[in-house]
């Protein structure tokens, strides 16, 4: 069974940037397209970004041009830059395999943007 462990986390200003990771515990990710996916309080998982694993990457409208994902297959690692952030990016983000169905999630990371 593969565990996802995210970090990186925080409260920041309008503005300001933060840098997700995510470490997972099984080598067979390395097979997977991999996303960042965020929870807003009373809705469900929103996938905001997504990498294949030959690191094509895809955005949803509400991050591109601000968050960049990237991963390395040989450490099991993803990363999401995250650059100007805005309130509206206030959530609780996990990583997982695209589309979450075959492994259980982690804790997760909250993101805090707020003056």
């Amino acid at each position: 069974q593969v565990q996802f462990v995210e970090s990186g986390g925080g409260l920041v200003q309008p503005g300001g940037s933060l840098r997700l990771s995510c470490v997972a515990s099984g080598s067979i990710v390395s097979l997977y397209r991999l996303g960042w996916f965020r929870h807003f309080p009373g809705k469900q998982r929103e996938l905001v970004a997504s990498i294949t694993s030959g690191g094509n990457a895809d955005y949803s409208i509400s991050v591109k041009d601000r968050f960049t994902i990237s991963r390395d297959n040989a450490k099991n690692t993803m990363i999401l830059q995250m650059n100007n952030l805005k309130p509206e990016d206030t959530a609780f983000y996990y990583c997982n395999t695209v589309p979450g169905l075959d492994f259980s999630w982690g804790q997760g990371t909250q993101v805090t943007v707020s003056s």
